[in-house]
């Protein structure tokens, strides 16, 4: 049963652009993600009050973008409930797309990237619609197709507040040119519910992205008792593969580690979906210490080797031109197109 999953260089995934060189979700951080070889771009997608889909790393905006300095807006600080977790600042929901394009993207994690830091103030917030232009443009201007792996982020809360994340997302992708079960997309999520509806609409390949621990937030909203770890398992990977052609895992899923950070020996999971004709794409590689096993200390090469030699189909990179590097390393060859139809199909 399956497919042969060997062969193929794994796809490389730019985590939110190219994150460790500019500040994630800005164009910028795109199209220097594509110059540096990436595959695929990842934007995830919240919601605007007047139903525009933009890219911003979590709907409360606070940590990525300079919104607590504009004064104007001083009066939209609130607390709200996302997902369960109590969270206070401000809320894309909150905010019409020109309020939104006032502001200016910040670098997220500045302690650890201080060469991102010079960009902070310099880019707005995309559009959806933005993003898939500058992946067009770049596209004809490089002559290699480059996919877009859109995540809906917190769906079952914004369905709940009137702002559904699915109906925009597939009316601009389709308006775009994107059908079919080959086109450069995969639409991720880490709830269920959302995806085995897209399942019913679209074509487009869907991606079940699993957590170490918890549950999708859907389950907990609608009492199942499930969790990430029973999706992982054989008969949860037959489910997913009912609905989803890929699963999308945090890397501790294939490689664990023990108390002191150290790789312990590799699960079955690709194995296991494999078998069910799941591709598995892996995250999230960074090349900071900070991120890396204590194996890979000032090695991130060595980390993306030996997970590429594991059999993985792709990975969420932040250093795409890392990733890259290694592909090559292996003997992969580095694709003229991905290996998907382009969006003029």
């Amino acid at each position: 049963m399956g497919k042969t999953f060997t062969g193929k260089p794994p796809i490389i995934i730019a985590h939110r652009g190219a994150s460790g060189y500019r500040p994630e979700h800005t164009l910028a951080g795109y199209e220097l993600a594509i110059a540096l070889g990436a595959d695929y771009i990842e934007p995830d997608l919240v919601s605007t009050k007047d139903g525009i889909l933009i890219a911003r790393h979590e709907n409360e905006i606070s940590e990525t973008t300079d919104v607590a300095s504009h004064k104007e807006f001083a009066h939209r600080k609130t607390t709200k409930i996302i997902d369960g977790e109590s969270k206070t600042g401000w809320f894309t929901e909150d905010f019409t797309l020109a309020e939104l394009k006032t502001l200016r993207a910040k670098e997220r994690i500045p302690q650890l990237r201080l060469q991102n830091i010079p960009y902070d103030g310099l880019f707005e917030i995309p559009t959806l619609q933005e993003i898939i232009d500058l992946v067009k443009d770049k596209s004809a201007e490089i002559n290699r197709a480059i996919g877009i792996y859109p995540e809906t982020k917190h769906p079952t809360y914004f369905e709940s507040i009137g702002l559904p994340l699915e109906t925009p997302l597939l009316a601009t992708l389709t308006a775009n040119g994107y059908q079919g079960a080959n086109a450069p997309v995969y639409i991720q999520s880490f709830e269920v519910s959302n995806l085995q509806d897209l399942s019913t609409k679209t074509d487009l390949p869907l991606v079940q992205l699993l957590n170490i621990t918890g549950k999708p937030y859907d389950f907990v909203v609608n009492s199942n008792d499930s969790t990430y770890a029973d999706l992982i398992t054989v008969s949860g990977l037959e489910k997913i593969a009912q609905y989803a052609q890929a699963i999308g895992v945090h890397k501790n899923l294939l490689l664990s580690k023990d108390s002191t950070g150290k790789l312990l020996s590799p699960t079955s999971l690709i194995m296991d979906a494999h078998a069910f004709d799941l591709l598995v794409h892996t995250w999230t590689f960074r090349n900071e210490d900070y991120f890396l096993p204590l194996e890979f200390q000032g090695n991130p090469q060595g980390e993306y080797e030996l997970f590429f030699n594991l059999g993985i189909d792709g990975v969420f990179s932040d250093y795409p031109d890392t990733a890259c590097a290694v592909n090559e390393n292996l003997g992969f060859k580095r694709r003229d197109a991905i290996n998907r139809v382009s969006t003029d199909s």
